[in-house]
């Protein structure tokens, strides 16, 4: 089992995207909690924007940043699994740039969904299968 085939450059691309959306998140987050929305004319009603908007967004952002490393993870580690791991990088990659934290600055995304796909698509080798 420790030289079991593994979607490695779908693990990397799918950890470095999470990575992205994680620092988007906390970005926006970090605005919201500063109240810079609501300074910054976003807020209408007196700056109400600031963490209602910006801070619940970037909390959510953490949290689908979070779920894509947390799968990236578990791809390399039951790698048997890849459909379930890339379908869950791939959704939360895609709503990551709703959910507050900019698609990771449009890297995470774009990385996310690379990773994603190659999970879902990798094939282990036949060696692999025939054990």
């Amino acid at each position: 089992m420790a030289n079991e085939e593994r979607p490695t450059t779908a693990f990397v691309l799918s950890l470095v995207g999470g990575v992205f959306i994680l620092l988007g998140g906390g970005m926006m987050s970090t605005i919201g909690s500063f109240g810079f929305g609501g300074m910054m004319g976003f807020g209408g009603m007196g700056g109400m924007m600031g963490w209602t908007g910006f801070g619940l967004f970037g909390i959510l952002g953490l949290i689908f940043g979070v779920i894509v490393v947390i799968s990236a993870i578990m791809l390399n580690s039951k790698p048997q699994e890849h459909a379930t791991w890339g379908t869950l990088i791939v959704l939360f990659s895609v709503l990551s740039i709703f959910g507050g934290a900019m698609g990771g600055f449009g890297v995470g995304l774009i990385l996310g969904l690379i990773g994603g796909v190659l999970a879902l698509t990798w094939k282990p080798t036949e060696t692999q299968i025939k054990k």
